[in-house]
């Protein structure tokens, strides 16, 4: 009898994972070693069955992308410094992938490297995975993500069917150039299918608290995902609205929270929805101020949480359905 599309796709990708560094215990970071650098401790959660520990704030790739490459290299090394170890990027952010590679070659051992690919066909993906992986210098990925998964049909079909991109993804892996596998997506239908035809180690999706006080946008998706044993990648904790005047931040595509306290409590909000960590705007300046914000976010209060459901009520939210 023939295998269905999920039973098929664990037997080809049937494979033990080698083990990674671990900083210790959650919350603590590496103790220097002769010869090299001090990291700080930050608050570190498990993602999900991977077992590995990483920062609760990631460092998107964005943040370094059009950077001068010697402001790009001071910049990943404060964030590894002070003990950030989850970086994130894509081949569609600028060219990220070209300043952090070298930025981040010195501390490639310290840290948990997640990259994307959008393409849905076979050679597609395996050509643009070769790219990524000269492009960061490194010999694997962490992380390998089929990026912004929408359409069940054109995405989510398409990638984990024949002769489609989980096919080069689950190659990868048996040679040791990726060790776990996960997608993005923003629409909850596009999430679900694909969580139901196959085992993904981790999921990509916004949890945002004005999304949620507007139609429970990450409930679902949340829900499963953990039901699975998944990791939880955030995104959007920071974000507000849709742009309402001038764009302030040019890389932000929506309108952010700048504002400190109320980042704090957006980034809180989202922390407490049990996600392993969150990946703030690409702005230099406001991922700066959710790595400073990270250790103080705590549970909310419900005083915090009426004023962010209020606050969301006069939002124009960036995505308004579940699913979609």
């Amino acid at each position: 009898m023939e295998c269905g599309r999920r039973e098929f796709l664990k037997a080809v990708g049937a494979s033990a994972a080698g083990a990674f560094f671990s900083c210790g215990v959650l919350g603590v970071g590496c103790k220097e070693r002769p010869g090299e650098i001090a990291v700080e401790a930050y608050p570190k959660r498990i993602l999900g069955k991977t077992d590995e520990q990483v920062s609760i704030i990631a460092f998107g790739g964005i943040v370094v992308m059009d950077a001068e490459p010697e402001h790009a290299a001071k910049v990943v090394g404060e964030a590894v410094t002070r003990g950030i170890n989850y970086f994130d990027v894509a081949p569609t952010y600028g060219d990220a992938e070209l300043k952090l590679g070298p930025a981040l070659k010195p501390y490639r051992d310290k840290v948990f490297l997640a990259c994307k690919t959008q393409k849905r066909d076979k050679a597609g993906a395996e050509k643009e995975l070769r790219e990524s992986l000269n492009r960061l210098q490194t010999d694997h990925f962490d992380l390998y993500q089929l990026h912004a998964i929408a359409d069940v049909e054109k995405d989510v079909k398409a990638a984990l069917g024949k002769g489609g991109a989980m096919e080069t993804i689950l190659a990868a892996r048996r040679q040791g150039l990726v060790r776990y596998i996960g997608f993005s997506a923003h629409s909850a239908e596009a999430a679900l299918a694909a969580m139901r035809e196959f085992e993904f180690d981790t999921a990509m999706y916004p949890v945002n608290f004005a999304c949620h006080y507007n139609s429970g946008f990450e409930t679902e998706v949340l829900a499963e995902a953990r039901g699975q044993g998944m990791g939880t990648i955030a995104l959007k904790a920071m974000a507000k609205q849709r742009w309402q005047g001038p764009k302030r931040y040019k890389k932000c595509w929506y309108e952010p929270v700048d504002e400190r306290e109320l980042a704090r409590k957006a980034l809180s909000w989202t922390l407490a929805q049990g996600v392993s960590v969150a990946i703030p705007p690409g702005e230099e300046s406001l991922w700066r101020m959710a790595v400073e914000l990270g250790p103080e976010c705590g549970e909310p209060t419900s005083v915090e949480l009426s004023e962010l459901e209020q606050i969301a009520a006069e939002c124009k939210v960036i995505f308004s359905s579940g699913r979609g």
